[in-house]
């Protein structure tokens, strides 16, 4: 039986769209690849003639080096991120249910300065938000970072969830307003067991958002406090740069956010579908 007469026109254009998408991974992979056989390389096998070649030997010590030095602030990084996100994560819950199932006077506006919240970029509040900490007595401590990044997390947050919680029936909450549950009785037996996808868009978005910023990092911390960005800065300091050091650092600093995408990766572009299509 002849093949249809679009089949061998539909052949090629698959083949040449999937030509086209290896070529953009490999042409956005290259600085991964640059990255890694840096990290591996010996200092002085490290120049600009000969810095896409492989290394001669796996320099293992690169990375011990480079954990001797941002060991710590990686910890702290861990605290928070996760303190952060997971803080977040239930204020924009409890705020989007609210604003989607409890309807009340000024809801709509409030939700709108929520919004206006998400394009204060974050040089234009350095300052006031320098002294606010300050008078809290939280400067160079950890808590002052956390603060920041929960408060700037509430307005996407809560975007997020108002729009999943928007799907779930109304009936929902009918039956459990009858049944004598109120405002938390219905968020923990009827919401929060269905906003599982819910929490893992936001948990993915937050986690990566503050686990790679550098501005609050710089300015609200102490030497104590300071997460992993600012300590990557520092390798990479001085006239003379050892480039494998903070290369082994960057890789090192990348996968806790990896590990993220990993176990949660699976769940995320369904759960952002989970609030845009009407069953």
């Amino acid at each position: 039986m002849a093949a249809p007469a679009g089949s061998s026109r539909f052949s090629a254009s698959r083949v040449l769209m999937y030509l086209a998408l290896s070529a953009a991974a490999l042409f956005f992979l290259l600085p991964i690849y640059l990255l890694v056989v840096t990290a591996f390389k010996t200092p002085d096998a490290i120049n600009l003639s000969t810095s896409w070649h492989l290394p001669a030997f796996l320099n293992w010590a690169s990375f011990g080096d480079a954990w001797a030095k941002i060991g710590g602030n990686m910890g702290n990084s861990v605290f928070l991120a996760v303190t952060a996100t997971l803080l977040s994560a239930m204020i924009g819950s409890l705020n989007g249910y609210a604003l989607s199932k409890w309807k009340f006077r000024g809801a709509n506006t409030l939700f709108a300065l929520m919004l206006f919240g998400m394009f204060i970029p974050y040089q234009s509040v350095l300052i006031p938000l320098f002294q606010f900490i300050k008078s809290l007595h939280l400067y160079g401590s950890i808590w002052a970072l956390v603060l920041a990044h929960v408060v700037y997390g509430i307005p996407i947050t809560t975007l997020i969830f108002r729009n999943f919680y928007a799907d779930v029936p109304d009936a929902l909450i009918e039956a459990a307003t009858i049944d004598g549950a109120g405002f938390w009785g219905i968020y923990s037996r009827v919401i929060f067991p269905i906003s599982i996808p819910g929490f893992v868009v936001v948990i993915i978005w937050q986690f990566t958002q503050v686990w790679n910023e550098f501005l609050f990092a710089a300015t609200l911390t102490g030497p104590s406090s300071q997460p992993v960005t600012y300590a990557l800065s520092q390798l990479a300091g001085g006239q003379a740069v050892s480039w494998n050091l903070p290369m082994a650092g960057a890789i090192l600093a990348a996968i806790p956010t990896l590990l993220v995408y990993i176990l949660l990766g699976r769940y995320f572009v369904r759960g952002l579908l989970a609030g845009s299509v009407k069953g």
